[in-house]
């Protein structure tokens, strides 16, 4: 029986006033220290019932934006950082480079199953996020019910039902497929590099984001495909202008880029200038891979709308999966290739034959029943305020001159120190305090970003998360010995 996620006029109502504080508090109309309206002046002027006036000071409360004070009522407690992270100068975009991975990178993760380390540097939800017990319901009722329990090939393509309900959840994104678009993988790592052998060859150049998730370079080098670094500013989203001059001297097998909320920046690229990017590739036919995993992740009330939904050739690859939003072990993905279909199923058939079946059973029962919405309606509100309470602790905790995101969507904030902190030297001296980060110079090829740092707040907000940046901000203020690598 499919879950009812219709919202009652009363949750209408709250949401209606918390938004409306958020927006006032976040444009500066209200500002830190001022008292807001008594319960009853707010019951008063908004027409609304004590109990809802109630829950959405609650609600503004847990997302870090005001504060109750004992017999006095409530004040405005958030603090938003002025500015925005700036992006380093890049270089000519006649020179494209040969991707190497930096042996930083292994640094960064290589203590990642630690358990006494506070991870920041993880772009995932926290295990108590997740639907655990509906998530093994599913698995065993889709064993149960399988007619080969699970044991047998599924077809290349993959799971029917998984497939039906991706192209059923492309519609809120502005795309129109039927399960025959839908090809199902091992994740979305899985998909992009299906995806990039579909449409490259070696010695190809690739465009891709700069800065932008690390594991992007390690799939170019295992392709032996050249990189070409597009600026991506943590405001505005991916130069367009700069792409447009360099497809005017750089011949560009495809593009790799995140438009939506941008892994390390969290940037969701305007629909305007997505239309625009796809309508700038069409005209030089060149394929974008649009790596769409944070589009579910969205803190407003509207989905964002995908690369793909202005696509008119079918040039245009989707690539997700259920990794940052569900179930990251289950490894279940999937692609919407376009008229590179039969050459990405033909990959498949070559590589993997076809995907794990109880995963993408189980996944595909989850979507059918209606969990899968009830659950990231619940992980978007859990994000937001995280996101929320995170920007704000370094608003109490850092030196003023710091800068950071404000993102919209998805797991991560870009921290931006003043020059004279190196990013790898506080990751150095931040995993002695047991906390883990990611310097900025692993999200690009040249290590440009050497004052930035990626902080993700993908685990609830506790005294522990309190307490490590609170550490991070008291390092920041502290003088620290040059790198020793870079």
């Amino acid at each position: 029986m499919i879950e009812q996620l219709a919202e009652s006029p009363v949750d209408f109502l709250y949401q209606q006033v918390t938004e409306r504080f958020e927006q006032l508090i976040t444009t500066g109309v209200l500002k830190t220290g001022d008292k807001l309206p008594s319960l009853r002046a707010l019951t008063q002027e908004q027409g609304i019932s004590l109990s809802t006036a109630f829950r959405a000071y609650c609600e503004l409360e847990a997302k870090g934006f005001i504060e109750a004070r004992i017999k006095s009522g409530y004040y405005v407690r958030y603090a938003p950082r002025s500015g925005a992270p700036t992006q380093p100068t890049p270089k000519p975009w006649t020179d494209p480079a040969l991707v190497s991975v930096d042996d930083m990178i292994m640094q960064v993760y290589q203590n990642l199953s630690e358990k006494d380390i506070v991870q920041l540097s993880v772009a995932a939800p926290a295990l108590e996020l997740l639907p655990e017990g509906k998530l093994n319901k599913a698995m065993a009722e889709a064993v149960r019910t399988h007619a080969a329990s699970c044991l047998n090939y599924e077809v290349i393509q993959g799971n029917q039902r998984l497939r039906t309900q991706i192209a059923r959840y492309a519609v809120a994104s502005g795309i129109t497929v039927t399960e025959e678009d839908v090809v199902t993988t091992h994740g979305c790592m899985d998909a992009l590099v299906l995806c990039l052998r579909a449409v490259t060859s070696p010695g190809d150049t690739v465009a891709i984001d700069s800065p932008t998730y690390f594991g992007i370079f390690s799939a170019l080098q295992s392709l032996g495909l050249k990189a070409l670094e597009i600026p991506h500013h943590p405001t505005t989203g991916l130069d367009l202008d700069y792409l447009e001059n360099a497809l005017q001297t750089v011949r560009l097998a495809a593009c790799l880029f995140v438009p939506t909320f941008s892994n390390p920046t969290g940037t969701c690229l305007p629909d305007a200038d997505k239309k625009r990017l796809v309508e700038l590739l069409a005209e030089h036919r060149v394929p974008l891979i649009e790596d769409d995993i944070y589009g579910e992740l969205y803190f407003g009330r509207q989905r964002p709308r995908t690369c793909k939904s202005f696509d008119q050739r079918g040039l245009v690859l989707l690539c997700s999966s259920v990794s940052k939003s569900l179930a990251p072990g289950y490894r279940v993905g999937w692609c919407l290739p376009g008229q590179y279909l039969a050459k990405v199923v033909q990959l498949k058939r070559m590589t993997t034959v076809s995907s794990t079946a109880p995963t993408q059973a189980a996944i595909g029962l989850f979507f059918e029943n209606g969990r899968y919405d009830l659950h990231l309606r619940h992980l978007r509100k859990a994000l937001h305020t995280q996101c929320l309470r995170y920007t704000q602790a370094i608003a109490e905790y850092f030196p003023p001159e710091i800068k950071v995101t404000q993102p919209q969507g998805g797991y991560a904030l870009w921290v931006q120190m003043p020059p004279t902190i190196n990013a790898y030297t506080l990751f150095r001296a931040a995993l002695r305090e047991k906390i883990g980060l990611a310097p900025g110079q692993i999200f690009s090829m040249d290590g440009r970003f050497k004052h930035h740092f990626r902080l993700c707040f993908g685990a609830p907000y506790t005294q522990s998360i309190d307490a490590s940046l609170r550490t991070l901000g008291q390092l920041i203020r502290e003088p620290m010995e040059p790198p020793t690598a870079e």
